[in-house]
């Protein structure tokens, strides 16, 4: 059984389209007999994108002139949902606009959100949220019952993207109401965090260091692993508050959420809440003195012994080869 239609706020930019956009594309073609994305911008850009993911349309608002994203898109979506041109359900990715546009989606249409979901199913004509608890240690299964549009919040990593095989995507636009004051606010400048390598949440393999490396200047010691490996660089919360790296960094259940091929945890005991963010992935080797921290319990490999003494070897292995 599946719904009629259901849109998934597309993010990204140019011609691209986000990993956590592929994947609620991948998924509502599971879920709706027909898929379409809400774009933010010209969907011209992304149509070929976000077609071959399976959308059949994409709404798009046009050129917002800086508006702060949430506002036009909300304001967007709720007046189509109004009109009965509108989805059954909205798919968004766990980001700061998503996040944004189902809140404001919440009030405008009175409708419920369930968040921090990692897994939907349609039961009976609704739809079903599967959601981590108590840092994951347990889900619960929470059910829409009322008939208004169902909104839906999906952490990324959550499922497998897929591409569906089909062409470039239909663009219609979709008609931005009158914002009013609620308009009034203005994208000023973006900064964007140079990096070198791969991004955190799309890397196939993870270097990231935790307490366990002692001070601020031994995380170069992952830097360096992370940059032979052609992989990117991670932390956990601990050295996050410390200020030894910036949040951008911070994997966990506050932080990113990462599912690479191979994850190397240098120094990390294992916390729960960390676990959160790494535990789907394939490979999972961890490195800890202690041998009876909690990361080894996950651990496809465990070495036991000081990050220090470890890691230069592997370096030194690494250089040699």
């Amino acid at each position: 059984m599946t719904l009629d239609t259901i849109w998934v706020y597309a993010e990204g930019d140019s011609d691209a389209i986000s990993s956590t956009t592929q994947e609620l594309l991948t998924k509502a073609r599971d879920l709706a007999d027909t898929v379409a994305a809400v774009y933010a911008g010209d969907g011209d850009d992304i149509a070929e994108a976000a077609g071959s993911y399976g959308a059949e349309t994409i709404y798009a608002t046009g050129d917002l002139d800086g508006a702060l994203v949430g506002v036009p898109v909300a304001a967007a979506i709720a007046a189509a949902v109004e009109a009965g041109d509108g989805p059954d359900a909205i798919l968004l990715g766990t980001t700061y606009d998503g996040r944004d546009i189902a809140a404001r989606l919440s009030v405008m249409l009175d409708a419920t959100v369930i968040s921090n979901v990692v897994d939907v199913e349609v039961d009976d004509d609704t739809l079903v949220g599967t959601e981590p608890i108590f840092g994951g240690a347990s889900e619960i299964k929470t059910k829409f019952t009322g008939d208004a549009c169902k909104i839906v919040l999906v952490r990324p990593k959550s499922f497998e993207p897929e591409e569906s095989g089909d062409g470039e995507a239909d663009v219609e636009d979709l008609d931005v109401p009158e914002l009013g004051s609620a308009a009034g606010a203005k994208v000023t400048n973006r900064m964007v965090e140079e990096s070198d390598g791969p991004k955190l949440d799309e890397a196939a393999l993870v270097v990231a260091g935790g307490r366990g490396l002692g001070q601020a200047e031994s995380f170069e010691l992952v830097d360096k692993l992370a940059g032979k490996l052609n992989g990117a660089s991670g932390a956990s919360r601990a050295i996050v508050d410390a200020g030894w790296v910036p949040y951008s960094q911070q994997v966990g259940q506050t932080g990113k959420v990462v599912k690479p091929t191979v994850y190397i945890a240098a120094g990390i005991s294992g916390a729960t809440q960390h676990l959160v963010g790494m535990k789907g992935s394939k490979n999972i080797i961890a490195i800890n003195k202690d041998p009876e921290a909690p990361i080894f319990g996950v651990a496809d490999l465990g070495i036991v012994g000081d990050v220090h003494k470890v890691i230069p070897a592997l370096l030194e292995a690494l250089e040699n080869r």
